[in-house]
């Protein structure tokens, strides 16, 4: 489980395809404390596990289904992703739980306004029943909040410390993102009897 609070920085420095399959190392700016094999990192969102770490480098491998689900499969050398590893029980929870499962891959307009900018992200209509005004999102593992949403168009402020802190400074209108809709949003919509198996297969856009 993940937070969307991204720990660290990283930059991809290798990416190797083998079949439908990838592999990445990526070299990371700083962690508080060594990373091990076998844990799990959320790259740009993505929930990976560590396979070889090399000092400040690791590295992952995309299965086939993530590599073609997820905006990391399209990713380069030297690009800038964000980095949280799990979460520790008993710790804090900055943000919202996060399981690092992408739900769709999606575009955005970002726009200045003063020190933020104004980040408007298109859902697809087979995940709008997820998202809420004032309610949480994870935009490419970063927890963000809704603060208007219409007509499949959710706006997000990205305030001066996020875009510090994170990749989102770096976006620009219609790159690929990755996003995750509140999971707890999601179980309700299990329990009560609206979350369509069918529908969730694929993502519909209106």
């Amino acid at each position: 489980m993940f937070s969307g609070i991204i720990e660290t920085l990283g930059t991809v420095a290798l990416k190797q395809s083998s079949g439908r399959s990838v592999r990445l190392e990526v070299a990371a700016d700083h962690f508080d404390g060594p990373v091990a094999e076998g844990e799990s990192i959320a790259v740009n969102g993505v929930c990976l596990t560590v396979e070889e770490v090399r000092k400040n480098r690791f590295a992952v491998s995309l299965s086939p289904q993530t590599a073609r689900e997820t905006a990391l499969g399209r990713c380069a050398v030297g690009d800038r992703v964000n980095l949280e590893r799990a979460l520790k029980v008993g710790g804090r929870i900055g943000g919202h739980l996060l399981t690092g499962h992408i739900d769709f891959v999606t575009t955005a307009s970002f726009s200045r306004d003063g020190d933020s900018v104004v980040c408007r992200l298109r859902i697809p209509s087979s995940h709008r029943r997820y998202v809420a005004r004032r309610g949480s999102i994870a935009v490419d593992g970063v927890s963000l909040t809704v603060a208007h949403l219409s007509a499949g168009i959710a706006t997000i402020w990205l305030i001066p410390y996020t875009l510090s802190v994170t990749t989102l400074s770096r976006k620009r209108s219609g790159e690929p993102l990755n996003v995750e809709v509140d999971l707890i949003a999601k179980y309700l919509a299990r329990i009560v009897g609206e979350d369509d198996d069918d529908a969730a297969d694929g993502v519909q856009f209106d």
